[in-house]
Order: C-alpha cells, then structure tokens, then sequence
C-alpha cells in the first residue's frame, strides 16, 4: 500500500484555518505546498530516456469515479485535495475581495431573462431565465391563435442532485412530439441520450449511454446518433427505432481511421440526414433522404487528402448543393453542383473564387439570397447576395474590433436574416436584417445591470511586428480614465492552435478588471485563422514555435508603447492557450508577474505517446506524431513539461478539472510539481482541482463566477489593487 501520510499535516494545518498574518501571498515559506513523492518512470522513444517521476500521478475515468477506491487512487487524490487546500490557504488574504468580485460580477447579469424566439416547423422557441437559478428553462408555442407557452425542458430540474450538469442539445422530430435530449452530469462530454414526449412530458424507456451528444431524425420513429469509443472519439453513427432496446441499434457507419471522427445531424432544407466525417486537414460527407430511413448513406464525395469541405443542401426543382471547399483555395472558396452530381468534382461550379486576402468561414441559404460570413483583416463580415441578379450589400460594423456571426435562422423561405453582434465595449447583441431593405433592427441587447456605460470604454486593435516581420493584431480594451503611461497593469490574453480565433466579445465580467485599471488585450497569434488558412499553417507543426514568440513580442511591444508597466505585465490562456501559457513562462519568466493556466495542455510528448488518452490520434494532423523522430524532437523543444529549468518563474495559478477527458487533470497536476521543484524565486505556484467537472470547469451561470472572481483576485493581488 503506497504511503498517503505525507499529505495528511498539511490537510490538518489547513483545516485549522490561518489568520491572514499567518498566511502571506509574500512568503510562501509561511505554508509549504504539497510535495508528491518522486517515483522512477522512464519513457523510451527513438533511442531516448525521459524520467517522468510524477508519472504516477495518473489514474483512468473507472478509477476517478470508484465508489472504493483503492490505495493508488486514495494517494492520487490526497494529493490533490492537498493542492487545493494549499491554493485556499494562499488566497487567504484575497477572500474578502473574492466574495466582493463575485457579488459584483454577479450584479451585473439580469437574473430574470428571456431570449428573443424563433420560429422553426410551426413553433416558436425560446428560453428564459428565473431568479436565483443556474440554468435556463427552455419553451415553446405553437404558431396559432390562442396558443400557450409549454415548459418542454427545465434545466434546473434535470440538474437536480447533480455538481455538474450540462443539457448538449435537443433536436425534435418533424411531427414536434418527440425531441432527444443528450445529459453530460460528470463533465467528461460523455452524453446519455434520452428521449421526451413534448405532448405529454412524459420520458421514453430508451436510454442510450456513452453518445457523442446530439441526434438527427429521419421521421417521427427513427432517430440516428454518434457513439464514442474508449478514449472518447465518436467512432461510429447508430440507427434507433423508438420503443425498441438501444442494445439491437443497427451500426449505419464505422470511421476506422484514428484520426478521424464523425457527427450526424439533419440538414436545414430537411431533406437528408447527413453523416460527416472529418479529420484536422480532411472531411467526408454521407447523406440518406428522410423518407428512407432504412436506406444506405450515399457518399457525397470520396476523401480525399489535405480536402477539407462543408456542404449545404439547397431545395428546389431541382435541388443543389453548396460546398464551401479548399480544393485549389488556401483560404477556401464556393462551388455548387446539381443535387445529384455531388461525386465528380467536374460538375461544380464556381460561386464565389478564392481570394488571398480573405477567409470564407461559412454560409447561410434562403430561399431568395445567400448571406456569405467572411474574414478580412482578421475581423469578419457579412455579404449578402439577392440570387435574381446577384446584387450584393455588406453589413457594416463601426467597431475596431468586434465580431459578427449568422444567429439562429432555421426557416429558408424568409427574408429576414437574425445575426448577433458583439464588440470589446458592446454588449451581445441580436438584430434583424432585411435581407431586401437591408434595414437592421435590434432584437436584443444583453442588459448589464448597474452602472455601466459603454462610453466609458475604449477598444482598439494595432498591429505587432514580430521578430520575423510578421504583423500581429492586437484587440485591447480599457477604461477611458486609465492613464496609458506606461503604468497600468495588462492582461494579455491567447490561444494560438488548432485554427481558432479568440473573437474580440464583451464580457461583462471583465469590467470588474477595467474598472479597476486593468488593460484587457487579445494577442491574434499565428496558429488561429485570424488572418487567413496561412496564418493558421504559420502557427502548426514544424511553425508551433511563431506562436510562442508572437505571444511574447506582443507582450514586448505593449510595454514599447506604454499600454503596460514592464513590471505588470499579466498573461492567461486555457487548452491549448495553455501550452502558450507553459511555453512563454518558460522561455521568458521574467516577462510575467503573474500565469493564469487554465486546464493546459502542458506534457505535450507524453501524451501524443500515448495513444489510450483520449483525443490523442486525432492530433496528430495538429501537433505532429511523436512516433516520428522529427516530430518528436520538435513537440520536445517547446513541450513545457519537458523544458521546466532552474529559474525565478512568477506566480502562477493553474486550474484543472478532476473529470477532463480533453486534458486530463494530471497534466498540470505534474507540471506545478516539476516547476515548484526548479523554482529559484519566492513567488507562489498554485492549483485549483476543480474535483466534480471536467475542461469546461462549473456547469450554471452563477457557479462559474466563482472561478473567475478566483481568478481576478489572484490577478488583483498581484496588481496590488486589492481595494
């Protein structure tokens, strides 16, 4: 049995409680943190021994969730029960103004709220929010006179007796009677899919465990859903048949290529359900006609390598295809093909070309015009297209930095278009475009509660050059009475992988920081799409490296223009900003007074070796596969695990959650120990085991809140802004 007293005189000192002058953030002397014992665990690959003596630290889901749970797991989690007591213990002295971030934070968030509805298959939706409760309450009316307004789900009942709860989706069959349901209560995005009665709210017997979350119906009975295999990737496309034991559900489509996974949904014109299939840098396509729900999917186009594609089903006599495709088109382009001539590339036509200086992101059909999101400059766009003659008007934005993306428009015979809009200083908004006036008219705007104005508020967006030349945007916010001197504190915020970009949107919470002095900027680095698919290739692979350095140029250059003091300079990134976050913290520690890691993908080559954590094989395209020598040596250069030294490291806040399934919690669990260990300076190294959720921490719109008023205080302190 392995040896769990070395955690128990911490657990009992802290359970005794510490007075603030017991306890200072200045003296991490005044409370040790948790020591994990050094185990030897030697990992092998191309001729090289990596130690990884706190490889024990690793328990699987089974073990995490034993109602027994054996000695190894008692010792895993004592240690980090250990973690968080120590993270309470140092933020201690910041109790009071955590308590006053969270009540203020909180305050500004109308409790009792309803969205605007839409209208979809003779019903309208919505749902509302009521006072005090964590999640929302979704209804709906029928389109008739006299017609009453029929809870079909209540989150906050169904979360009920749960730490965690998430609601993934509902979709409703075409006769509006029945709707699956898919329930994640863990945090590991492993969905139960259910099924409801919406006439008589009554639940059906059929119960389908381990889904991919979501479903699409054919008809009334039959209903198609994706399974997830052992290390959580939706490997195969089930056919059910209410009423009938999931256990006979008939296998419709298996991807057996570990790098790919799949997903089903019925497409908008309602004429297919459609099976797609897709990898980092390749997607496929399978569609079957509603009325054939027992037919075999029919290819759309057979894969093919490095060709990434979306196909949209337009209806009509005849009937045809969209494909938004980056055959021949870097930064994607617009085809269409007759409904039937999906299969040879020679029967597409060219809608919209490829252009160098723009990103097509996505499409939204009606049945009079086409409305075309695009990215230019790294900011997006809206065009819409009339398809009589091919006039065409652009949605107009006067914001430096903002973002503006298709809403909820589930009816194609409309000429009316919902998109949302939202900036660094503009509150989420839902407006109305007509698509032939081309008039706007503002649905809803998120109301923040209390005193704020967003006047007072000023964003801008620069370019940054980098150490190769490159020029990187920079969104940044602040409050209008902060002296940009070279004195303020900044946040700098990034991502920087997988071709996602970190949208300039407000957050009502983060007045709390720029109220008090606080400047808030988003680092557009390589390795998102910002700038186009090169700006992504730019930041991947053999380039991972630009997107550090971007990161820490940005940094450099605010300084350079007095956004920030040089001794205030703050950094936050989550996932695989997270690995940004260990990667700049290890190649400049002295560029930060303060990391805020939250769930980071920080033991790069450990995990790509492995190919029983989950997600693993999928990355490859991203990351590179560590079986290869080269793309070995590469993800071992910037892995932060593996690149932890002897140096003063500033203070650092990591967070994880006990349930991750994308990075699992003993990741950074090993890492702070590994820095705690080389650290030459006095500053605090802390974790926060989130222990009852998974990557996306607190499920409910109040819970959350905890961790970010967390969060902002760690930050606040270090600022010195405590009152």
């Amino acid at each position: 049995m392995r040896n769990v007293l070395p955690y128990l005189p911490l657990l009992v000192l802290l359970g005794q409680g510490c007075s603030n002058d017991q306890v200072s953030m200045d003296n991490t002397a005044t409370v040790a943190p948790p020591l994990a014992p050094k185990r030897t665990h030697t990992i092998k690959a191309h001729g090289q021994e990596r130690l990884d003596e706190y490889y024990w630290l690793q328990l699987t889901e089974d073990q995490r969730n034993e109602t027994v749970p054996d000695a190894h797991t008692k010792e895993v989690v004592a240690h980090l029960d250990a973690e968080n007591a120590y993270c309470e213990a140092m933020l201690e002295p910041v109790e009071q103004l955590r308590e006053e971030l969270y009540t203020e934070i909180k305050a500004r968030i109308k409790e009792e709220d309803v969205s605007i509805p839409y209208r979809e298959n003779g019903y309208w939706y919505h749902h509302r929010y009521e006072e005090g409760k964590e999640y929302p309450v979704h209804v709906r009316k029928q389109d008739v006179a006299g017609a009453q307004e029929v809870d079909i789900f209540n989150e906050n009942l169904m979360a009920e007796g749960s730490s965690y709860y998430d609601l993934a989706d509902y979709d409703i069959a075409p006769g509006n009677e029945y709707a699956g349901y898919s329930e994640d209560k863990v945090g590991r995005r492993q969905y139960e899919l259910r099924f409801r009665n919406l006439f008589t709210g009554k639940e059906l017997p059929d119960v389908i465990a381990n889904t991919a979350g979501g479903c699409a119906w054919a008809d009334d009975k039959t209903v198609f859903y994706p399974r997830q295999d052992e290390v959580l990737r939706s490997y195969r496309i089930y056919r059910h048949t209410l009423g009938t034991d999931p256990e006979t559900d008939v296998v419709v489509f298996e991807e057996t290529d570990p790098a790919f996974s799949c997903d089903v949904y019925r497409s908008r014109s309602n004429s297919y359900v459609m099976i797609v299939t897709e990898s980092s840098t390749s997607s496929e396509y399978r569609m079957l006609p509603v009325n054939d729900p027992d037919g075999t999917f029919k290819i759309f186009l057979q894969r093919e390598e490095e060709h990434e594609h979306t196909v949209m089903h337009e209806p009509g006599a005849p009937g045809k295809w969209y494909i938004i495709t980056n055959w021949d088109a870097l930064n994607f382009r617009l085809m269409e093909c007759p409904e039937n001539g999906t299969a040879d590339k020679g029967n597409w036509k060219e809608v919209i070309p490829h252009r160098d200086d723009v990103l097509l992101e996505d499409i939204e059909t009606f049945k009079n015009h086409l409305v075309v999101t695009e990215r230019r400059e790294g900011l997006t766009h809206m065009v819409v297209r009339r398809y009589s003659d091919g006039v065409e008007h652009t949605i107009n934005f006067n914001d430096p930095a903002y973002v503006c993306n298709a809403g909820t428009n589930p009816e194609w015979d409309s000429d009316k278009l919902r998109y949302g809009y939202t900036s660094l200083t503009t509150p989420q908004s839902i407006f109305e475009h007509d698509l032939n006036t081309r008039a706007d008219k503002l649905l809803k705007q998120q109301e923040v509660i209390g005193t704020f104005n967003p006047q007072d508020y000023a964003s801008e967006r620069i370019r940054v050059k980098a150490r190769d030349g490159a020029l990187v945007p920079v969104s940044m916010v602040y409050h209008k009475g902060t002296a940009l001197d070279g004195s303020a504190p900044l946040l700098l915020y990034g991502y920087g992988s997988y071709g996602i970009t970190v949208e300039p949107r407000f957050s009502s919470a983060r007045v709390s920081l720029l109220d008090r002095g606080f400047v808030f900027a988003i680092a557009h680095i390589r390795g998102g799409e910002d700038l186009g698919r090169e700006w992504y290739e730019e930041g991947k692979m053999e380039h991972k490296m630009n997107t550090f350095t971007d990161f820490i140029d940005c940094a450099e250059d605010l300084v350079k223009r007095k956004y920030a003091a040089k001794e205030q300079v703050y950094a936050w990134g989550g996932s695989a900003g997270g690995l940004l976050m260990g990667a700049v913290v290890n190649m400049r520690p002295d560029l930060w007074n303060g990391i805020i890691a939250e769930v980071p993908f920080v033991d790069v080559v450990t995990t790509m070796l492995d190919e029983s954590i989950p997600l693993t094989t999928g990355e490859f395209e991203e990351w590179g596969d560590p079986k290869e020598k080269e793309a070995y040596d590469r993800m071992l250069s910037y892995s932060p695990y593996d690149n932890v030294r002897d140096q003063a490291y500033p203070a650092m806040l990591v967070g994880t959650g006990f349930h991750d399934g994308q990075v699992q919690y003993w990741e950074p669990a090993k890492w702070v120990q590994r820095v705690r260990e080389h650290q030459e300076g006095k500053e605090p190294i802390l974790m926060h085991i989130n222990m009852d959720a998974g990557h996306g921490g607190n499920s409910g719109r109040f819970e959350a809140l905890k961790e970010v008023a967390r969060n902002y205080a760690f930050l606040l302190w270090r600022a010195g802004k405590m009152k």
